[in-house]
């Protein structure tokens, strides 16, 4: 992309971040389902409006309008397993509901400014050395056995787990860290001293709660694209939309029980998508009598999509099944 367009990209995101600060700050009450609802909409619309516009405007349209639908997707996606994270540290750390929202607020746009660092680094890797693909690709494959092996239970205990006993350990030593909460406050007074409130201390928790699945889903995305723009646009705006979805869906996320079987394929697939592409920049046609197919992006994004809609089907029926059979015992 030209440099202006990258320019008024990032205004753009900025300007959106901003937005959402302001609304924070006068949001007086619990963020309700219909508000959540009606601002999931809003963001799910600006990634909509900003696909036409690569649709119609980018050099190359249908290539690049593709690639950041199926980009987006698999962002979003993939960042849904976030949220079971957030509700395990939310419940830990009894945040009040009103300061919910300014928390994921800036876990989100810490993650997003350590993401995009991420994602250049990304780019200049692959850039300067083809074999990342293979090594992504194996990262993607490997990521894909271990989620299919763990509940949705082990996965959060485990991340948790991970975020208690490294990173809040080491910020209870050395952050003036008060006992309690003031509000949705980040700073108080105890007795006349300043402190901070375990706010920061969460915070900090879904900031690295998030860079930390950044290892999985950036690495995702390379195997769909290999344009730092679509990456980091596809990875913006999967971000600012988490915020509402969390509140939105937080109480449905035990119904769709095979979210992680539906998340394991996808990125096993993604991961085989890189390792083929790494074969046929390596003049890798076949394999004895296999021959390796070429996976465009509407296979890529058809696929996502179908594995999307089997997951939460199959997880609606099942869960319809449970409250049946427990309904007759």
């Amino acid at each position: 992309m030209p440099p202006v367009v990258w320019v008024l990209t990032v205004v753009g995101l900025l300007a959106v971040v901003a937005f959402d600060l302001v609304v924070i700050a006068r949001r007086d009450h619990t963020v309700t389902i219909k508000d959540a609802t009606r601002w999931v909409l809003f963001y799910v619309g600006l990634a909509g409006m900003f696909a036409v516009g690569l649709f119609l405007f980018a050099p190359a349209a249908g290539t690049t309008g593709g690639e950041f639908v199926a980009g987006y997707i698999t962002e979003y996606s993939l960042s849904v397993d976030n949220l079971f994270v957030f509700v395990i540290i939310m419940a830990r750390f009894a945040v009040p509901s009103l300061a919910q929202d300014k928390v994921l607020y800036i876990g989100i746009v810490v993650s997003m400014v350590l993401r995009a660092v991420f994602i250049l680094a990304g780019a200049a890797a692959i850039a300067a050395a083809s074999w990342v693909f293979y090594v992504f690709g194996a990262f993607l494959v490997y990521t894909a056995i271990r989620l299919a092996l763990e509940s949705d239970d082990e996965t959060a205990d485990s991340w948790s787990e991970s975020q208690e006993n490294a990173v809040l350990r080491g910020l209870r030593r050395i952050l003036p860290l008060s006992h309690e909460y003031d509000g949705a406050r980040l700073v108080t007074r105890v007795d006349g001293r300043r402190m901070v409130t375990p706010l920061v201390i969460v915070i900090s928790a879904i900031g690295m709660a998030n860079v930390i699945f950044a290892l999985d889903s950036i690495p995702a995305i390379f195997g769909l694209t290999q344009d730092a723009y679509i990456v980091l646009t596809a990875n913006a705006f999967a971000l600012m939309g988490l915020r509402q979805l969390y509140f939105l869906i937080g109480g449905l996320l035990e119904r769709v029980i095979y979210l992680n079987v539906g998340l394991s394929v996808i990125l096993a697939f993604i991961g085989v998508k890189l390792i083929v592409e790494a074969l046929h920049g390596s003049h890798i046609d076949d394999i004895g009598a296999i021959h390796l197919p070429h996976i465009g992006i509407l296979t890529s994004l058809g696929f996502i999509a179908g594995t999307l809609f089997v997951t939460t089907l199959a997880s609606l029926v099942k869960s319809a099944y449970d409250r049946r059979v427990r309904s007759e015992d």
